[in-house]
């Protein structure tokens, strides 16, 4: 998605979710971001990527998301709610390995911060577990 909405929505969802994750014995919220969202990405990165062809509403709009993780990561703290941002990098969602990884691949980041221990990163920015610099 590539305009303001995408924080409205994720925002909004969370909310609807919020009475439910305040009675998990684990709860988590993973906000599925992009590298164009960063400043410092190297690839895909505001200020330093090499990545061209990214739009400049869907980096910006990443960017937004991004903040607002670490925004609903301080304000949940005293839930125990953990929320991360994570990039699961371009993957080829149209199959056949034209473009970007494959999907399971994408998705290992996303179960990566789902499945994060109690103790775990909170209001972090994240690709295949590896803190990503923004």
């Amino acid at each position: 998605m590539n305009s303001p909405f995408i924080m409205i929505g994720t925002w909004s969802v969370t909310q609807k979710f919020l009475p439910l994750l305040k009675k998990s014995g684990h709860p988590r919220i993973v906000n599925v971001s992009s590298g164009a969202g960063s400043f410092e990405d190297p690839q895909y990165g505001l200020l330093h990527g090499t990545v061209v062809q990214v739009p400049m509403g869907y980096g910006i709009s990443k960017l937004a998301l991004n903040g607002l993780t670490v925004k609903m990561a301080k304000e949940f703290l005293p839930y125990h709610i953990l929320v991360n941002a994570v990039c699961p990098d371009v993957t080829d969602t149209f199959g056949g390995g034209m473009w970007g990884r494959p999907v399971e691949g994408s998705a290992k980041s996303i179960i990566w911060a789902a499945l994060l221990p109690d103790d775990g990163p909170t209001g972090g920015f994240f690709r295949d577990g590896k803190k990503l610099p923004w």
